[in-house]
């Protein structure tokens, strides 16, 4: 008989990054109490990464830890060059009359008026922080979007329904929670990834609610415990794959 196979080193636990919207010459929406949705995002994403890594089931990383401008492809690059496993945008947007907790993710033709402005809004980030960017013509970003892979968008969707499913009865939620729209921080074709409005910052009520620790760390457990369930499903299906792959 021969010698056993050495086993083969564990993997690292997966990658999940975690976006802060906006961030240094970019403040982002500002509240009429005067709070910056930069500020609010970055206390958010650093809670989040707080409470994803107390429980040790997965690594996170920030696309920025302080008060910097990071341009929106750099953001995708990030999660892409590291192969995350989930790329998690936090925003606090404003939106006339809307108020609660709402989360995105990618399509090419929006679900509502209100996440095509949003996502319209969003897209132009670049342009706040000073950057010049190459106009891509409407049919090459329809044929970039087609080439998205069909698992990426499927674990994207997964995730928002964890992610709406646990912030229910935790945070107050706009009306049709999900949404979908074109926005550039989730056209990563290989890395599932939704954007979570936390509330707005043009309603006084979500406005006061953010400004508190307290709710930030109530709408990072909700998102945390969504990751989470994210990050089991995924492991469950690539066991059950490998064991059908070892079957053969």
């Amino acid at each position: 008989a021969g010698r056993p196979n050495p086993a083969r080193p564990a993997a690292p636990p997966p990658l999940v990054v975690i976006d802060a919207g906006h961030g240094g010459r970019d403040p982002g929406a500002i509240g009429r109490g005067g709070t910056q949705e930069k500020r609010i995002t970055l206390a958010a994403a650093l809670e989040l990464k707080r409470q994803l890594e107390r429980g040790g089931r997965c690594r996170v990383a920030l696309t920025r830890s302080r008060d910097v401008f990071v341009p929106l492809g750099a953001r995708i690059d990030i999660a892409r060059r590291r192969e995350a496993a989930l790329f998690v945008s936090l925003h606090a947007d404003s939106a006339p009359g809307a108020r609660g907790a709402s989360v995105y993710t990618l399509a090419e033709t929006a679900s509502d008026a209100l996440a095509a402005g949003l996502a319209r809004r969003e897209n132009l980030a670049d342009r706040a922080g000073g950057l010049t960017l190459p106009s891509v013509p409407p049919e090459v970003q329809r044929i970039l979007l087609s080439l998205m892979r069909r698992e990426t968008r499927s674990g994207s969707e997964r995730l928002a329904r964890l992610a709406v499913a646990a912030l229910d009865g935790e945070v107050a939620l706009l009306p049709n929670t999900h949404r979908r729209a074109g926005f550039v921080v989730l056209k990563a074709p290989d890395v599932p990834a939704a954007l979570v409005e936390m509330g707005f910052l043009s309603h006084p009520a979500d406005e006061a609610a953010l400004n508190r620790p307290a709710h930030r760390a109530k709408v990072a457990s909700a998102l945390a415990e969504a990751v989470l369930g994210y990050l089991a499903t995924r492991r469950a299906v690539a066991t059950q794959h490998g064991a059908t792959d070892g079957a053969g």
